[in-house]
């Protein structure tokens, strides 16, 4: 997971913290901006796909598995990803949903790519 090195994302994980000092996840935490980091990751090779309902996006059950490292970007469930960064992704994937719901708690969003992208579906 790699966050902004901000107080607020500081705080908000530490509040977050079920494992309770136990075995912690990979968290890189990002001394500049998001939109350089995500460059850097483009440029080292990877894989850029946003999640993000968006014009033109990829349903998912049609996103390719990953062939290579792969970066997926997440936003908050009320404001999404902005929009410049849904630009700069290699692809855009949106998640179908049935009902009056436009969201799904970032979580279950993330896990539902990364299965896909594990070629798991």
């Amino acid at each position: 997971m790699a966050v902004p090195d901000t107080p607020h994302y500081h705080e908000s994980l530490a509040v977050g913290d079920t494992l309770m000092g136990g075995r912690r996840p990979c968290i890189h935490w990002l001394p500049r901006g998001k939109e350089r980091w995500i460059r850097d990751q483009r440029r080292a090779g990877s894989r850029i796909v946003a999640v993000e309902l968006a014009e033109g996006a990829i349903p998912l059950p049609r996103l390719a598995p990953a062939d290579r490292r792969t970066v997926v970007l997440l936003g908050n469930e009320q404001h999404g990803l902005p929009d410049a960064v849904v630009a700069e992704a290699d692809d855009c994937v949106e998640i179908p949903m049935v009902g009056r719901g436009a969201s799904l708690n970032v979580a279950v969003a993330g896990s539902l790519v990364l299965y896909r992208l594990a070629g798991l579906s």
